[in-house]
């Protein structure tokens, strides 16, 4: 499946949040949403991109923009992720992979030579009027929270 371009309506969700509660985008809409879909809770590059956007928690608030993390764990795991590492960004689980598949970020990968299928790190900026606005596929962490905080800004 593909990535929806930049320009579209984003594929609306509904997924459960480690805080009790859960999140759709039509209950956003008039909000910039960061939508980053990471591959898993507690690992190195996950932990750091979480620790990235939590430390930029209030900047992205000042700039009028609501960020949720994806991944396919459970709440409960979400909600030990979030404890061990003080994060202050919202999780959402999405184990049935329903969000995940509608942003084309199930695909193929390769380690060590292993194919398998997993979540490709990437961040959709969606506009107040549910549009695509911007998109990082393949996301390297280092530096990823800054590039996104500033093109929430330029938004």
């Amino acid at each position: 499946m593909a990535y929806p371009a930049i320009g579209e309506a984003a594929p609306d969700f509904e997924l459960s949040t480690d805080d009790g509660g859960s999140v759709s985008l039509a209950d956003l809409r008039g909000s910039k949403v960061v939508l980053y879909f990471y591959p898993k809770d507690d690992t190195s590059g996950c932990t750091t991109e979480a620790l990235d956007f939590s430390s930029r928690a209030a900047d992205f608030d000042a700039a009028r923009a609501i960020v949720i993390g994806v991944s396919p764990d459970s709440l409960v795991q979400h909600g030990k992720f979030r404890k061990k590492h003080g994060l202050t960004i919202r999780l959402a689980a999405d184990p049935e992979r329903a969000a995940i598949e509608a942003y084309g970020v199930w695909q193929e990968k390769s380690m060590y030579g292993k194919k398998y299928m997993g979540v490709v790190r990437s961040t959709f900026l969606i506009d107040a009027e549910g549009r695509i606005a911007d998109a990082w596929t393949k996301v390297k962490v280092a530096g990823h929270a800054e590039a996104v905080l500033a093109a929430v800004k330029a938004l």
